[in-house]
């Protein structure tokens, strides 16, 4: 969740990030400014650092293993696509929350390198931890249709960290997700949540709660008037990067909330290529096979 420089191509993308990473949404630098909301996320089982379930590896059926060719399934219909709705106001109704996080930080010094702590976890505990966070219902009353996608937290994870749990950039950002401690100490202040930065699968549920802030403060100011305000369907997203809340949403999580929708403004989009980088990520992130 924070500003950085990034590079095109998603060739490019998957390698180089690994050691560029930096923290959750800075305007500047980067903290996410996450005002208040009304609700809880939900916890499962009561212990939000509860070992996630290992999912399981899609098994090859026996004909198919024996060498024969498999049956051809019945073509299933197609899926409706999205009814497109409308785009952003052009100006957003005021924010329903007024209280906000710790400022970001000051930018990391030229050249620095990150360090890291701690134990790192594989890729498949990333990878159950990130299911986990994306399975959850983080507005379970006033907007319990937000789903974080599980695609949009693994390419997040992968552009801020490469996936890499134990690292901590020079401008203070920690583990997969990348949060700012400052921004860690906020939310489980908001949301009434212990959660510890340091373990992998708590951060990713820092990651996922951020994410799904977002996207009811944006899809609040902005999208109001669309059947569903906290859509992120790529779908709905035109040429334009400014045409939908999934692109705001990865924006903020980069550049912080404040950078993206202001009161009195159109929705802006400060970072277009960290935002091209995460969407090309969404489709073809090696990360996606894990």
């Amino acid at each position: 969740m924070r500003r950085r420089a990034v590079r095109t191509g998603a060739a490019v993308i998957a390698g180089l990030l690994l050691v560029t990473a930096g923290g959750c949404a800075d305007e500047g630098a980067r903290p996410q400014e996450l005002p208040v909301a009304a609700d809880v996320p939900v916890v499962v089982s009561g212990e939000a650092s509860a070992e996630p379930a290992e999912l399981a590896a899609p098994s090859v059926p026996a004909e198919e293993g024996m060498g024969t060719a498999p049956t051809r399934s019945p073509s299933a219909s197609p899926k409706p696509k999205p009814k497109r709705t409308a785009g952003p106001r052009p100006t957003p109704k005021p924010p329903t929350e007024t209280q906000v996080p710790p400022p970001p930080p000051k930018p990391a010094p030229t050249g620095c390198k990150p360090s890291y702590r701690g134990d790192e976890a594989s890729r498949s505990q990333v990878k159950a931890a990130l299911s986990d966070a994306a399975a959850r219902q983080y507005w379970p009353v006033s907007a319990p249709e937000i789903k974080i996608p599980l695609n949009l937290l693994k390419a997040t994870a992968w552009q801020e960290s490469g996936w890499q749990s134990h690292i901590v950039a020079c401008d203070g950002g920690v583990g997969l997700m990348q949060v700012m401690p400052a921004t860690a100490e906020w939310m489980n202040q908001r949301f009434a949540q212990s959660y510890d930065i340091d373990d992998y699968r708590d951060n990713a549920y820092l990651g996922g709660t951020y994410l799904a802030w977002l996207t009811k403060y944006i899809g609040d100011m902005y999208f109001d008037a669309n059947e569903n305000p906290y859509d992120l369907s790529a779908d709905l997203c035109t040429s334009e990067l400014n045409s939908c809340l999934l692109n705001a949403v990865i924006a903020a999580y980069n550049y912080g909330h404040g950078a993206v929708a202001r009161e009195g403004e159109p929705l802006t989009i400060p970072n277009p290529q960290y935002v091209r980088n995460v969407r090309a990520l969404m489709t073809e992130c090696v990360c996606l096979d894990y």
